[in-house]
């Protein structure tokens, strides 16, 4: 909280992956403001979060049920993501001794997922799903949980 007082030039790095919550959130209602400060947004902002709304342009956020007005700079730092790539995820994959029966992609915007699912299946033989809200489904084999080497299934 301290740094939201901050008078001085000064650079701020703040983590909560697309502005959804956290230390960054006060961070932005101090600051975001300010034509004379800079907004700096590493990896993919996901559509409906603050991240995305400030890089699409938004005049304002929405934080802590107030509006916050941006006038600050907002910038994307591309290529800054932590989360492994199609090419490393595939090479992770294909090294696990024993191929799982079943894979879930949960992860990204729908047509990525999808894409990615494909990229899978291409090199496994193995069931690939994107699973929708609300799907579901049943573990390989009819093994309910709980009793997965338990002797009682």
């Amino acid at each position: 909280m301290a740094l939201d007082q901050l008078t001085a030039p000064a650079i701020i790095v703040s983590a909560s992956g697309m502005a959804t919550g956290g230390r960054v959130l006060h961070h932005l209602k101090a600051f975001a403001g300010d034509a004379q400060n800079m907004i700096l947004l590493s990896g993919f902002q996901a559509a409906g979060t603050r991240g995305a709304a400030l890089l699409a342009g938004s005049p304002s956020l929405k934080i802590h049920g107030e509006w916050i007005p941006v006038r600050a700079e907002v910038v994307a730092l591309h290529g800054a993501s932590s989360h492994a790539d199609c090419p490393q995820l595939l090479k992770w994959l294909t090294q696990i001794p024993r191929p799982p029966e079943r894979i879930f992609v949960t992860h990204g915007e729908p047509a990525a997922a999808d894409a990615l699912r494909q990229h899978i299946r291409r090199e496994l033989p193995t069931e690939v799903a994107v699973p929708e809200l609300g799907e579901s489904f049943s573990r390989p084999g009819g093994v309910s949980p709980g009793t997965a080497g338990s002797g009682r299934g």
